[in-house]
């Protein structure tokens, strides 16, 4: 009914007036989406099904595709949809898609580019490559055998490009005589697995691509099914929220000299919006000024928004050259040239820890170095293959978890000769992605996208980046401050899930210990975000960091014989071996508290696993991040058994068992 009346809409708009028409046909919304599955799942003849139904195809286009379906068609009957995307001879011989394969088409609500990627892991490469720009992906599943190793992989690289929006097209299921059961029995083993990856949205689809089942119109077959079709789900997708509006990036790639009167800069606006008169800053110099003018293709414009091409003025004589990048002055990019990513490795010859590439970042060419290949991941199962890799040092003899071969995926530290400015990818695509390029033969031979600035290995404390400093020793002992206090400084580091009880049991323990008569002192997680570690986000990188700097705040109380009690969820094993490494064996007592997510979902004081269930906090510890629980933890607390004032005492206990208070 909806698209009837847009039609009509449609048809009295050309009436009266066709400029109007032109023009919203001109600006329509751009989906890029690409079709990802094992193969023979299907593909190519979805997307040449959705063309053909939707008529998109030229009638000299249609003959020959059926003048080629008798001689490579796959399907027995007399035209293959495949054919239509399958432009290679060599795939058309073989019955299958080797390269990536790039379609266009456009219906009355959107324009659409269509990457038709491999299959095969041999061709991981190709299908990063299709994936880098697309809004959406189609993972095909062929109904006759489920989620497959394929699928898997094909998700994890969707995730790991950044790509939110799925759509699951269970296809072939005429050939399970459109069974609801396999249909529901696929989505939930998908649900199963891709909680572990950040897609913002999924939309399963049963279908037959060949017979056109719920392709573009509903089928007669899949009378269960009230969903959309797959071409009006793609219709109707929401992709407006993905594009970043608030990090206004603008990399300069050239400066525009026309006469002596005009200097501007030109270029592409990577992500946010850009206005006449916005204090920004040039990086990395900081330089500030304000914007004069934006001119567009057609002129002065008041402001501009990413993807635009402009040409902008600043008001003051400031030194920017191609390779800089404008930015808010209150809204900064990371500054450095160190960072880690994942590396996807496009190239035959193998990429070698310790070896000097060059790293094109936005407008930027900077020489740099491998320097370390922390781990690859294994793009069937997701898992990490040898965690805590060989340095870029030991030239001989590193293995081959120093390198990355053609297609393999792995988490890299590069190190650049000069500093960048970047965003983490999964924030900003557009600042956190750059390509990896051969000194020698100038070709390309890895992609990357920037997971944050460098931290530190599991166990290992980083040098200070400060030179000739020295540590300087105080007149008073520790000694002399126990004498003083009457105990020894120690950290009584709560661990568990949001609303198992870790900030309770701490004021608890606070007061506890006061009434005793010991001096002590809570840090809690909350708190420090409000001030020491305002900076910090809540990805994998920001929580080791802000594990690590409590972790030395609380070295430093403990020196000066504080009792300190930390309330911190610190989801990960080996941030909290870090934070026990800086503290000390002796002064950290690690204390688990126990309570089952099902029993913290319940409690949820501040509404956040609500919110995390609703997709409106990412990065969930228990929902969508995970959370590792200690394996010899000094005390666990099941504070679903005991009130706060028994685990205080039981915590207390341990104090006096250890000799750290009398």
């Amino acid at each position: 009914m909806a698209d009837s009346t847009y039609k009509i809409q449609e048809e009295e708009l050309i009436r009266s007036d066709i400029a109007e028409y032109l023009n919203r046909h001109e600006t329509k919304d751009l989906l890029r989406l690409l079709t990802c599955g094992s193969v023979d799942d299907g593909k190519s003849t979805l997307i040449g099904r959705l063309l053909y139904d939707s008529h998109m195809i030229y009638e000299d286009q249609l003959e020959k595709v059926a003048k080629d379906s008798k001689i490579y068609g796959t399907t027995g009957e007399d035209f293959d949809p495949a054919l239509l995307t399958d432009g290679l001879k060599a795939e058309r011989e073989q019955g299958i898609t080797i390269d990536v394969a790039y379609r266009y088409f456009s219906t009355d609500k959107r324009k659409f580019i269509i990457a038709d990627c491999p299959g095969h892991e041999q061709y991981t490469r190709n299908m990063a490559t299709g994936a880098s720009t697309c809004n959406l992906a189609v993972i095909l599943i062929d109904a006759r055998y489920g989620v497959i190793t394929q699928t898997k992989r094909h998700s994890f690289i969707c995730s790991l490009l950044g790509i939110k929006h799925v759509i699951v097209a269970v296809n072939k299921m005429d050939l399970v005589d459109w069974s609801e059961e396999v249909f529901n029995r696929i989505c939930a083993d998908y649900n199963g697995f891709v909680a572990r990856l950040n897609f913002a949205d999924i939309h399963f689809i049963p279908m037959s691509a060949l017979k056109g089942d719920n392709v573009v119109a509903h089928s007669a077959h899949l009378g269960w099914y009230d969903g959309p079709t797959f071409l009006h789900h793609l219709e109707s997708v929401n992709i407006a929220t993905d594009r970043n509006l608030i990090d206004m990036r603008f990399p300069v790639q050239y400066v525009l000299r026309p006469n002596l009167d005009f200097r501007g800069f030109s270029g592409t606006l990577a992500s946010g919006v850009l206005r006449k008169g916005d204090a920004v800053a040039s990086l990395p110099s900081r330089r500030e000024s304000r914007v004069k003018a934006i001119h567009g293709p057609d002129g002065e414009v008041p402001e501009a928004f990413a993807p635009m091409a402009i040409t902008v003025t600043l008001e003051d004589e400031i030194d920017v050259s191609r390779g800089n990048m404008l930015v808010p002055v209150r809204n900064l990019p990371h500054i450095g040239n160190e960072f880690e990513a994942m590396v996807v490795w496009m190239h035959e010859e193998a990429a070698k820890a310790g070896k000097s590439y060059l790293v094109k970042h936005t407008s930027n060419m900077v020489p740099g170095v491998l320097s370390s290949i922390r781990y690859k991941v294994d793009v069937n199962t997701m898992r990490r293959q040898g965690d805590a890799i060989a340095e870029a040092e030991p030239a001989d003899g590193q293995g081959d978890e120093a390198e990355l071969q053609l297609n393999e995926i792995g988490r890299c530290h590069l190190t650049l000769h000069r500093p960048i400015a970047f965003d983490a990818y999964e924030r900003n695509r557009a600042t956190g992605a750059f390509i990896i390029v051969d000194r020698l033969t100038n070709i390309t031979v890895g992609a990357g996208m920037i997971i944050d600035r460098i931290v530190s290995k599991p166990g290992h404390r980083r040098e200070p980046v400060s030179q000739h400093i020295v540590r300087s020793e105080s007149l008073v002992s520790a000694s002399d401050r126990e004498e003083l206090l009457g105990q020894k400084g120690a950290t009584i580091w709560l661990t568990g899930l949001s609303g198992s009880g870790k900030s309770t049991v701490a004021r608890q323990l606070e007061k506890q210990l006061m009434d005793l008569g010991h001096l002590c002192y809570i840090l809690d997680g909350d708190n420090v975000r409000h001030g020491l570690n305002r900076d910090l986000g809540f990805s994998m990188e920001d929580r080791k960091e802000n594990i690590r700097r409590v972790a030395e705040v609380a070295a430093l109380m403990n020196d000066a014989g504080v009792i300190v009690i930390t309330s911190f969820i610190s989801p990960y094993i080996s941030d909290r071996a870090d934070a026990r490494e800086v503290i000390g064996d002796e002064s950290f007592i690690e204390v688990f508290i126990d309570t089952p997510i099902e029993v913290c979902e319940e409690r949820d004081p501040k509404g956040l696993y609500k919110k995390a269930r609703a997709g409106e906090i990412p990065q969930f510890t228990g929902i969508s991040d995970p959370y590792e629980a200690p394996e010899e933890a000094e005390l666990a607390i099941p504070t679903e058994e005991l009130v706060p004032e028994e685990a205080a005492a039981m915590i207390i206990d341990d104090l006096k068992a250890r000799g750290l208070i009398g």
